[in-house]
């Protein structure tokens, strides 16, 4: 949101490592390496569990951070540990799966021990067996439309999914973005009948604790927000949960996007009464998040 002070550290170690345990194999990733690209080493090496997850733009030390997931997928699912360095001590960690208390778009990060480690590596737990996940609705129809139903392998899925992202989420290193801006609400299964009686053509997708999860997206596409521009910035044309930076405008400013996520959220919630919750953390003295 604004110039920080304080020393800024882009970690950019590199190296893969990997163990054999039974039928699947441990591999750990440097804090450095770019994740889409990881993703594709797997899949060259014959180790499969991540391909849901292709072309999410980071790196593979930021993404225990925020638990990311896509399609069906999360990276609580296939994680085995991480290990990070103490800030304040200098001391090494490590943190298995239960300590990093990974929840939707969540972990213990994100919470009690924000900015108190600098994660160096991570773990995770892939299959040797090429077995694939097509059970994310966008995912499924794009395998029907294909022609694709019963020929699907774990490359051909990750090829799907850079497809699917591709048509709906701006590049960022064309259109300066943040990814999806904010989390999917999960509401209460009373609150969701009461929505769907109103809407009935909402989207919603049950969770195991009987709660549904709704689409932030079609919550601002409701309230007519996609394609909406404020100066510099704007709300993506295609997909309405990502905010976005027009740099041909001369480029907008952390304020300014902020206050267009807030008029975006105060929409939803006079509406639907649903408050968004941002995803990004945001850093700056005028940052909130």
């Amino acid at each position: 949101a604004d110039d920080l002070c304080g020393l800024v550290i882009h970690l950019n170690t590199k190296g893969i490592k990997h163990a054999i345990v039974g039928d699947c194999v441990e591999v750990c990733f440097a804090a450095g390496e770019n994740w889409h690209q990881g993703v594709l080493t797997t899949l060259q090496r014959g180790w499969y569990g991540l391909e849901n997850l292709s072309l999410i733009p980071g790196n593979m030390g930021a993404a225990p951070i925020q638990n990311i997931g896509a399609y069906g997928v999360e990276l609580a699912d296939l994680f085995v540990s991480l290990s990070a360095i103490e800030i304040a001590t200098g001391k090494h960690c490590e943190f298995d799966k239960a300590a990093c208390e990974f929840a939707y778009r969540d972990s213990l990060f994100k919470n009690s021990a924000r900015d108190k480690y600098i994660i160096v590596d991570i773990t995770l737990r892939l299959s040797t067996s090429p077995a694939v996940n097509t059970s994310y609705p966008a995912l499924a129809a794009a395998a029907a439309e294909a022609g694709l139903d019963g020929d699907l392998t774990p490359q051909v899925v990750s090829q799907l999914v850079c497809q699917i992202r591709s048509q709906k989420l701006p590049d960022p290193a064309v259109t300066p973005n943040a990814g999806s801006f904010f989390k999917n609400p999960v509401v209460a299964g009373s609150t969701a009948a009461a929505l769907l009686e109103q809407y009935p053509q909402m989207p919603s997708y049950p969770q195991p604790d009987q709660r549904k999860k709704i689409p932030a997206a079609w919550l601002i596409d409701q309230c007519g927000f996609k394609g909406v521009r404020r100066g510099s910035v704007g709300v993506h044309k295609n997909q309405a949960l990502v905010l976005v930076n027009y740099l041909s405008d001369g480029g907008g400013t952390g304020e300014q996007l902020l206050k267009l996520s807030e008029e975006l959220r105060d929409a939803v919630w006079d509406r639907f009464a649903i408050r968004l919750e941002i995803e990004p953390r945001v850093y700056g003295p005028s940052g909130k998040g």
